[in-house]
């Protein structure tokens, strides 16, 4: 289908086709940015935007999940095949996509999509948008360098989103940037969250042993700050009577529970590894803790305050545009074990502050990140640089 073609309706009025928008994201796992694409392709207008998902797979063993959902959502997908850690046969590969299905807007995610999609998009009519998801904080030499570079190449795309007013100002400063910079705040699937139901069976028998779940899902990366959650945990009155279930996979999960049977709680701490039904999880906590050391604006903090639950997290930004403290959740400073083992004490033996937190978290999001709010901010801006591309009469 030709986006770019038009047609008279009536006199002096034009109707035009769809926009063609790919999303080129990545193929590992199903965390806060491939859901955050999801969630974007899912309320996006099918009346104004024709998305596509797209990931580049080095990896043959690699499942994609994202694409797996996205088609689930009845999307158009795609999978660019590219084995190795360089392999530049995906520039090539992209850019006769492009061209042959006439894409209009290639939005990136993630350094290495950005690299391959500015590269991939010289010499075609298509604009190129990225939306920074957020940076390392304790990145090895290599790593920190990719990042920098990502940075770097910025001034070179049409637009970029970054989804929090600290990513904004961080890059703000860089040179030529201030004309393409504009803030899309990050929303997150409402609708999904609030008729989920269903809690998975290992958390409901630990609430009718009359435990207190204390959750979290995402990645077991460094930057989570999970061995601080872990402490914290460990300094609990022993009179307490509590389990913690963390959901998700990552580089440090053998450390961490390493570090569980080290502090004498094994056998209250329980690691789930990747869950496809994460809101079953999600639905049976009693508390949520995100003590990173760095975020944008964490998808899984507003799950939880979606779902109703009381949360505490690190005070750094991010986190702090979406809990005031006292009021829609718990902040304690980054990497403080004595303080979030306090605030957890405070939720666990406090029923009347906790379910505040949790009422007043759930309307923060409904009324200021919604998935659907954010969908309505991008169709703007697709409309408007497809236009501004094609000569549209928007």
């Amino acid at each position: 289908m030709e986006c770019h073609d038009a047609r008279s309706v009536g006199k002096g009025v034009r109707k035009y086709l769809k926009i063609n928008v790919m999303q080129l994201g990545g193929p590992m796992g199903l965390y806060g940015l491939e859901r955050w694409i999801l969630a974007l392709v899912r309320y996006l207008s099918r009346r104004k935007v024709r998305s596509i998902v797209s990931v580049i797979k080095d990896d043959p063993g690699l499942e994609a999940p994202l694409i797996t959902e996205a088609e689930k959502l009845g999307i158009d997908t795609h999978t660019f095949q590219a084995y190795g850690r360089v392999n530049f046969s995906a520039v090539g590969q992209l850019r006769q996509y492009i061209r042959r299905r006439n894409v209009q807007i290639l939005h990136t995610h993630g350094y290495k999509q950005d690299t391959i999609g500015l590269l991939a998009t010289l010499g075609t009519q298509c604009r190129l948008i990225s939306t920074p998801h957020g940076w390392s904080s304790d990145a090895g030499t290599t790593l920190t360098l990719y990042e920098g570079f990502n940075r770097a190449i910025f001034p070179f795309f049409d637009k970029v989103y970054p989804l929090s007013q600290d990513l904004y100002d961080e890059l703000s400063v860089i040179p030529l940037m201030q004309p393409r910079l504009e803030l899309i705040p990050n929303g997150v699937d409402t609708d999904e969250i609030l008729h989920h139901r269903p809690i998975a069976p290992e958390l409901v028998r630990w609430k009718e042993e009359g435990c207190f779940t204390i959750g979290f899902i995402g990645q077991l990366i460094r930057r989570k700050g999970m061995d601080v959650l872990l402490k914290a945990l460990a300094g609990l009155p022993d009179n307490f009577l509590w389990r913690a279930g963390l959901v998700g996979d990552g580089d440090q999960k053998t450390a961490l529970k390493a570090l569980a049977v080290e502090l004498g709680i094994a056998d209250r701490v329980l690691f789930f590894g990747f869950r496809d039904n994460r809101l079953d999880y999600l639905k049976g906590f009693d508390c949520f803790v995100l003590p990173s050391k760095v975020e944008g604006i964490p998808r899984c903090l507003m799950e939880a305050m979606t779902a109703g639950i009381p949360v505490a997290a690190s005070n750094i930004p991010g986190c702090a545009d979406l809990i005031i403290d006292g009021q829609t959740g718990r902040l304690f400073p980054a990497g403080d074990v004595p303080a979030l083992q306090q605030v957890l004490q405070d939720i666990m033996t406090d029923g009347r502050s906790a379910t505040k937190y949790g009422i007043r978290g759930r309307e923060l999001v409904l009324a200021k990140f919604s998935a659907r709010r954010m969908a309505k901010d991008y169709e703007r801006a697709y409309v408007s640089l497809a236009g501004r591309s094609s000569g549209i009469a928007i």
